[in-house]
């Protein structure tokens, strides 16, 4: 059964805030789903979208330092939700190919429209494995999938590919000698500065078998810059600092794979649904996207 939002447990601790000129004490409680060693002092990037798309697995601390993204950045609530909107796409695209299986980077907190709902509402077979740096997705999604043996998650930093790729979890629920979907939505903008993305996705398609399908979505400065640059100010500020890219380098992110039409477009001009999808001004997504097939 999955935690009550907001359900408060007996631990509580004593967070010291700052003010723009006071110190101040408050006390913070901390959620009977929210594992001991999460950090509830510092907003996440997996809590705030999980706050952007509505949820209830995020803390103060995140909803503030959301708010103040959402008056400097309107755009990233439809951001969230485009991405949210691309991610289902694209999961529908690979089971069209005959994909059963998929390994998803950076899944954040399992909120509605994650992957392993979308697949297995098709094909109740579908393996899904998360995987995740921040506790409380992974805490979540482990009472979320504990009734569903096709669905597993990994706390992990994805740019440990060795490890993630190795995992018993990963090994046990993946058969790497068919393909495989991976999936990297909105997440390698927030690779540690000094990792290079590209090699760190050398490793994954390395292991993916031939007729496998990369997915990616990707902050970009190729848009409003200003809207941008106050995004990656403000998530300066959490655990989680972004790393905007032009479209030639997000295009680059998929070497080795082949391009599928439209190739690396704007987030609501990927195989939309209708074509009141795509709106007057797709670039205010924020993001370029695309997927490829391993050849």
């Amino acid at each position: 059964m999955s935690p009550v939002p907001g359900n408060v447990g007996a631990l509580t601790v004593i967070t010291r805030l700052n003010g723009d000129s006071r110190k101040r004490w408050q006390r913070v409680e901390r959620p009977d789903w929210a594992p001991r060693d999460v950090d509830i002092d510092k907003a996440s990037a997996a809590r705030l979208y999980d706050y952007f798309l509505g949820g209830s697995y995020n803390f103060e601390v995140d909803r503030a330092l959301g708010r103040q993204i959402e008056q400097a950045a309107p755009g990233v609530p439809q951001f969230a939700f485009l991405n949210r909107a691309y991610l289902r796409r694209t999961v529908r695209y690979m089971l069209s190919r005959g994909v059963d299986q998929f390994l998803d980077l950076g899944s954040g907190i399992p909120t509605a429209g994650n992957v392993h709902e979308i697949a297995q509402n098709t094909n109740p077979d579908v393996k899904v494995v998360y995987v995740d740096n921040e506790p409380a997705a992974v805490a979540h999604a482990d009472l979320l999938l504990e009734d569903n043996p096709n669905a597993v998650a990994i706390e992990a930093d994805l740019a440990d590919a060795a490890y993630v790729l190795g995992h018993e979890k990963t090994r046990g629920l993946l058969d790497f000698s068919r393909p495989v979907g991976l999936l990297a939505v909105a997440v390698l903008h927030f690779l540690p500065a000094g990792v290079d993305p590209r090699a760190v996705l050398a490793e994954y398609r390395g292991a993916l078998p031939v007729g496998s399908y990369f997915a990616l979505s990707h902050l970009t400065h190729e848009v409003d810059s200003d809207q941008v640059n106050q995004i990656i100010r403000l998530y300066g500020r959490s655990q989680n600092p972004i790393t905007a890219r032009g479209r030639d380098e997000i295009t680059g992110l998929f070497t080795g794979f082949d391009l599928v039409e439209p190739g690396v477009v704007f987030t609501p001009l990927w195989h939309p649904e209708s074509p009141e999808d795509v709106g007057e001004h797709p670039d205010r997504s924020g993001a370029l996207v695309g997927v490829g097939r391993k050849p």
